[in-house]
């Protein structure tokens, strides 16, 4: 892994994968807090590498010190699922694959909650073989065979470095969009680059820009004659959706569920257009459709609960809204059952209830 004064997250990383683990390397790009002294504790053998403003880099001059027969690759601000050691190593010794990819957990928002965070598969295992590397400047990633023949381990990481303190505290934004701007000065820049670009501003919340990087990233995968991933239409619809711009999400969002029938994502951002244009059926068969889908196609970026909890709610929404009371009682119900810290279905439950009992209180549907 790469690291520069990551003394916050470093120790509960690597305690998280000592047992799993025949070696650990740590590619230093310049830390000056404790550390290199905390992963030398763990027995780590550590590489001091100037930054250079290349993540590929830095991780392939750790590739040239490992000697294991596979390679897991973190971020200090990662952990390993603590029952998915030993699922790990059982895979490896059974398996012909070369790479494997697992189920890396994103939190978001200012604190650590299931409710609030991002489900994909990453290719994070591999074979330690010669010509096996990384690539890209920023958000580097090996250069693999397409993910659909990349077999998916029941194997959990979770991902901390996406909330809002810590992006506030490294100052991530400011850093990556110096790389990608100076990436965009090329001739030949990769699409995904303005993808990047766009996913800095919206997280910053400067919509009008990130939307024109969106754009800008569809549009040259066209040139390219490549069909445009399905992260950039969850981050174009994301965009509308936040600044309120209905009337451009729709009837656009179709075209992008051809696309990727199969992304949850798409199909909640739907029933949501729906909702509000006060199309309650159709919203509601959207809903119903997520919930068929679930969260199970992990080759797409996918918020945790948009198959499951969030979708029932919805659905509760959309049974209140056509005076369906019991129904949306139900479907709130389900919502709570899958989900006890999302509190919009408990509210909304409340609420039914009271109407029809005003004696009923919030700890009545705990």
């Amino acid at each position: 892994m790469i690291v520069k004064d990551e003394e916050a997250f470093i120790e509960n990383c690597l305690r998280s994968v000592q047992d799993t683990v025949d070696e650990i390397v740590i590619v230093d790009t310049g830390s000056t807090d404790h550390t290199v002294d905390i992963c030398r504790s763990f027995g780590a053998k550590i590489v001091e590498f100037p930054w250079m403003d290349d993540f590929a880099s830095a991780r392939n001059r750790g590739l040239l010190e490992a000697n294991g027969d596979w390679i897991l690759w973190l971020d200090a601000d990662e952990e390993l699922d603590q029952k998915s050691g030993q699922i790990l190593l059982h895979s490896l010794d059974q398996d012909e694959h070369d790479f494997f990819s697992i189920h890396l957990v994103n939190y978001m928002g200012e604190q650590v909650q299931l409710d609030n965070a991002y489900l994909i598969a990453h290719t994070r295992l591999f074979r330690n073989r010669k010509g096996i590397q990384f690539k890209n400047r920023i958000h580097e990633i090996l250069d693999t065979p397409p993910p659909n023949q990349i077999p998916i381990l029941p194997i959990k990481v979770y991902h901390y470095g996406y909330l809002d303190p810590v992006v506030r505290r490294k100052n991530k934004s400011q850093r990556n969009m110096t790389i990608l701007e100076n990436e965009m000065k090329k001739s030949d820049y990769d699409p995904w680059i303005p993808y990047h670009m766009a996913s800095e501003y919206y997280r910053i919340r400067e919509y009008e820009k990130a939307f024109q990087y969106v754009n800008m990233s569809i549009l040259q995968f066209l040139i390219k004659q490549l069909s445009p991933p399905s992260l950039l239409y969850k981050l174009k619809y994301s965009i509308l959706l936040s600044v309120g711009s209905i009337d451009t999400a729709w009837p656009g969002i179709q075209k992008a569920i051809e696309l990727h029938p199969d992304y949850v994502d798409l199909h909640f951002y739907k029933g949501i257009i729906l909702l509000v244009k006060e199309n309650y059926s159709d919203s509601l068969a959207a809903f119903e459709h997520c919930i068929n889908l679930g969260e199970k196609y992990l080759n797409h970026l996918v918020l945790h609960g948009v198959g499951t909890f969030q979708a029932w709610y919805y659905i509760g929404v959309c049974f209140e809204k056509m005076n369906r009371i019991d129904d949306a009682k139900d479907a709130y119900k389900k919502s709570i059952l899958l989900s006890s810290s999302y509190l919009p279905p408990r509210e909304a439950l409340l609420k039914c209830l009271s109407e029809e009992d005003q004696s009923i209180t919030t700890t009545d549907i705990s």
